[in-house]
């Protein structure tokens, strides 16, 4: 069930850290953008606006940043050579996912190619999920009860511990559901365990609602941190924020946005740090995941805030003072747009533009596939509710292409002087395209 969006009349105060070295008096020139997705795509024009160079290592000149970067070079992102060679032309690189083998970034770091931001001891801990339980655990922050899974005694162990159902998740590689199970036997599981050696098991969490929390922060450690914003998921993947959360007093804000900020500064974060959370009926937040790197439930800042989440990851990066992260309206709220019936995109683009003049449109520029992102609309305003149905109504437009307008009936009655109907347009029924 989505939990009530009560319309928000005050707006949070960003938390910020001080910074704990002085400034770089000019910052890197270029950053060099390993991967090339649309996070990487979304760099790129912040990066134009901040006059730096941007090369892109994609698998394909068709990915989505490549088909609009500058510079493109092909490669794969576990290849050590090319990643190397991207790392020798550019100040810094940094990503748009965290699957680099580390030992990679590693020689690049030892050898002093270019600086890795976020570094590997960082990084390992967005990579890894057993790691991560075991630092954030050591660190002393709120995680969920979890085990480290080696053995179908261990899987038994934990279910009996847990009451008989938790969560399995491969430790490395999963994502938007992916390498994520539910299971009540300890058989459920035993094909990963077979494949991966360890697994990560958690406690099921009864939460009632999920949470994001984003900060950024420079090499120095100056750090600032966003609003935290309410996440709604559609199949394990993230379908709507709204930011701020409803509901969430400025105490409950500025104690997530503190954890965020310490955990940034425990871990070592260069850039942004996205710390996914549960929230259950009692008001206790839970880490869930974390992302060094723009993250979906950031998406609303590109529109909402002074400084949306990829010219914040390039400063930080780039080791250039932070920019505000205030809010540019009383809510602000971002839907994804999951690939439906329409191939081509344009017509409900088109649609959604007239019918809407203050929505902002995010496409990626990738091929349609059901549940595939595909981009994403953000509305700000003052009534998350109201906001929200109209981005919906956008979404359903872009995704299925606007209604088809009937053919007028051939009259059998002859041509006379009376007024002609006016045509129905695909915005006037854009409420009715399902």
């Amino acid at each position: 069930m989505t939990p009530p969006r009560p319309e928000q009349t005050t707006l949070p105060t960003p938390a910020v850290a001080p910074a704990a070295a002085p400034e770089s008096p000019v910052g890197a020139r270029s950053v060099g953008l390993i991967g090339a997705g649309q996070l990487a795509r979304m760099m790129i024009g912040p990066a134009i606006e901040l006059d730096l160079t941007t090369p892109v290592l994609a698998t394909d000149p068709a990915e989505s940043a490549a088909a609009v970067a500058a510079e493109v070079r092909i490669g794969r992102h576990d290849d050590e050579q090319a990643v190397s060679a991207l790392a020798a032309e550019v100040d810094v690189i940094t990503f748009d996912h965290e699957h680099v083998p580390a030992w990679i970034l590693e020689d690049i770091e030892r050898a002093g190619i270019a600086a890795v931001r976020p570094g590997p001891a960082a990084l390992v801990h967005a990579q890894d999920k057993l790691v991560m339980r075991e630092r954030l655990t050591a660190l002393g922050h709120p995680c969920p009860r979890w085990w480290r899974i080696g053995s179908v005694t261990d899987l038994e162990d934990a279910l009996t511990e847990s009451g008989g159902r938790i969560v399995i998740k491969t430790p490395r590689g999963g994502y938007d559901a992916h390498g994520v199970r539910i299971i009540e036997r300890a058989e459920q599981a035993q094909d990963w365990l077979a494949e991966h050696g360890e697994l990560l098991a958690e406690e099921l969490v009864p939460f009632t609602r999920e949470l994001s929390a984003q900060v950024a922060r420079r090499p120095g450690g100056e750090a600032v941190a966003y609003p935290v914003v309410q996440s709604v998921q559609k199949d394990g993947v993230c379908y709507e924020v709204v930011a701020p959360a409803p509901g969430l007093d400025a105490e409950g804000q500025q104690q997530i946005q503190a954890l965020a900020l310490a955990i940034a500064e425990d871990l070592g974060v260069t850039g942004m740090l996205a710390v996914e959370l549960f929230e259950t009926a009692g008001g206790e937040v839970l880490v869930n995941e974390l992302a060094m790197r723009p993250h979906n439930t950031g998406h609303w800042s590109m529109d909402g805030a002074v400084t949306g989440q990829f010219e914040q990851h390039l400063r930080a990066v780039a080791d250039l003072p932070l920019g505000a992260t205030t809010a540019l309206a009383s809510v602000s709220v971002m839907v994804n747009l999951l690939g439906g019936t329409a191939e081509d995109l344009a017509p409900g683009t088109h649609a959604a533009l007239a019918a809407d003049p203050e929505l902002k449109i995010h496409l990626y520029g990738k091929s349609v596939r059901p549940g595939r992102k595909i981009g994403h609309v953000t509305l700000v305003g003052a009534d998350a509710d109201a906001l929200l149905e109209r981005a919906h109504r956008a979404e359903l437009l872009i995704i299925d292409g606007p209604a088809p307008v009937a053919a007028a009936p051939v009259a059998d009655a002859p041509v006379t002087d009376a007024p002609v109907a006016a045509t129905i347009t695909a915005a006037e029924t854009s409420g009715e395209t399902r």
